[in-house]
């Protein structure tokens, strides 16, 4: 038997939106006490589910389909021209992979950025069991893709973090958190260009970025990474 044939999916009661104000959401979750959570992740994905700590959830809204899966097939990537700046203006920065592990400078990090990306929106006050809670999880694969200002004996000062996770065949891009008073480096969409390229480096086939919404100020960037998978329901389209 796989892991498919009997997995409980459950729906939820309807709750705001976390995107736009005025509408209500519902998801759809994967069992969160089935012991094979990790097993079954990977295969969620491919239906167009996303991981939030260690809920398996996807959008099942009434009337609404604005969230929309997407995925980036990393052999045909090519960056464009602004995405290649973006390469140029951060050349100088360290990237390393580290355990995904939270430190007082992860913590930091995230605090600074919270507050200035979603002041009042209820994540600015998250704490040290928040983090772990929503970016880590008891089964995930995860991994940080550290961004740092070089240093000459030790790390140097840490710019972003991408938490990232680890599938046989694709790599999924979580969230990331990065320095409020370094935006002009264009540090989100440079964290999406590295996991794109350490796919490739490691021979996996996509890159998840979660959710696209069109026309949404924070969400609505993906579309730039392109060739460009969506989720249609039923299967992957361009």
């Amino acid at each position: 038997m796989s892991v498919s044939d009997d997995l409980r999916i459950y729906r939820t009661g309807f709750h705001p939106c976390g995107y736009w104000p005025d509408r209500f959401a519902r998801d759809l979750l994967i069992d969160p006490r089935d012991p094979r959570s990790a097993e079954a992740y990977p295969l969620a994905l491919e239906w167009g589910f996303r991981r939030s700590g260690e809920v398996i959830y996807r959008p099942d809204c009434v009337a609404c389909r604005a969230c929309v899966a997407v995925r980036v097939p990393v052999g045909e990537f090519h960056p464009d021209r602004s995405q290649r700046r973006c390469l140029t203006r951060n050349a100088d920065l360290q990237v390393r992979v580290v355990p995904a592990q939270r430190t007082d400078e992860h913590f930091a990090l995230y605090r600074r950025y919270l507050h200035h990306r979603h002041p009042g929106g209820g994540m600015d006050d998250h704490s040290e069991a928040d983090f772990d809670g929503f970016l880590i999880g008891r089964w995930s694969q995860g991994r940080f893709l550290e961004f740092r200002m070089p240093g000459d004996h030790a790390p140097g000062r840490l710019l972003a973090v991408a938490v990232t996770d680890v599938l046989e065949d694709a790599l999924s891009a979580v969230y990331t958190f990065y320095d409020p008073d370094e935006v002009s480096r264009g540090l989100g969409t440079f964290g999406v260009l590295q996991q794109i390229e350490w796919a490739r480096r490691e021979g996996r086939s996509h890159l998840y970025l979660g959710y696209w919404i069109d026309g949404h100020p924070k969400m609505d960037y993906k579309r730039r990474f392109q060739p460009l998978e969506r989720y249609d329901g039923r299967a992957w389209q361009r």
